[in-house]
């Protein structure tokens, strides 16, 4: 199950949950309303996820009873929407893309942190994971979440990934995009290709980190499309499901990084 929000607070996270039924550990898969916080070492693409479907509606249960006697309905209790301040939600069965909660999925808006996402899968589609990236202080010119890279330093696809997809420091999403793409342009080129093949229909993005610009958007369908795409990468569900790791800079120095997914804090996975 994957949830895509924009602003819920605790309270509705926790309402969201109440509406589907508790799916066993293999079948989840947390994603972000980011930072989300995602690696196709065998790459995501090829063959895209089948797309989303519509909640089937419910039918009532009728109860057994012996000739001649009266039929007894059961009810099935239906629980009610939960109340959602954010402007766009969706909630999906990931393995079989059953929509399962909509509000104004196919809005475009910006998505922030969680256009992410779509750069983990760029770069996963780029392959030789292990490679070494060297950090330039081009790489560092975004505000605000940073790891704090420095030109001159080394760190792997791999490495870099995984702070990406725990952290989602935007130095490190602009490092990758340049390493990849060559510029932010050319990458983010590759990130519109990459929703087409995936049939994201109803977004443009313009960089790699998800900082408002200009013509970029998305909407609650579309990333719940890309979440389903990641979902197929061991690499990125290992990330996305890490609550904290401590990562080591060249010099030896260490930083803890906590996940940004509330999620993660409040249900037990």
């Amino acid at each position: 199950m994957t949830f895509l929000r924009a602003g819920y607070s605790r309270l509705e996270e926790q309402a969201l949950m109440r509406i589907v039924p508790r799916m066993s550990r293999p079948s989840c898969v947390h994603f972000i309303a980011l930072a989300f916080t995602a690696a196709l070492i065998t790459s995501c693409g090829g063959n895209p996820p089948p797309p989303l479907n519509p909640r089937p509606a419910r039918a009532a249960t009728v109860a057994q009873a012996p000739a001649g006697a009266p039929v007894q309905v059961a009810t099935i209790p239906q629980t009610p929407p939960p109340a959602i301040a954010g402007q766009s939600a969706i909630v999906i069965d990931v393995v079989s893309g059953r929509v399962l909660y909509a509000k104004n999925a196919d809005a475009p808006r910006a998505v922030a942190s969680t256009q992410k996402i779509i750069t983990a899968l760029c770069v996963l589609d780029a392959g030789n994971i292990d490679k070494a990236v060297n950090i330039e202080s081009s790489d560092g010119a975004c505000e605000p979440t940073k790891l704090g890279i420095k030109a001159g330093e080394t760190y792997s696809r791999r490495e870099l990934l995984k702070v990406l997809m725990v952290k989602s420091a935007n130095d490190v999403a602009r490092c990758l995009a340049r390493d990849v793409g060559g510029d932010q342009e050319s990458f983010a080129a590759l990130m519109n290709q990459k929703c087409a093949s995936l049939g994201m229909r109803n977004s443009h993005f313009r960089n790699p980190h998800g900082l408002t610009e200009p013509g970029q958007y998305s909407t609650a369908r579309d990333m719940a499309i890309a979440a389903r795409a990641a979902y197929r990468s061991p690499l990125i569900r290992s990330y996305t499901a890490t609550k904290a790791f401590t990562f080591r800079f060249n010099d030896g120095r260490t930083r803890l990084l906590e996940n940004t997914n509330k999620v993660l804090k409040t249900l037990p996975y």
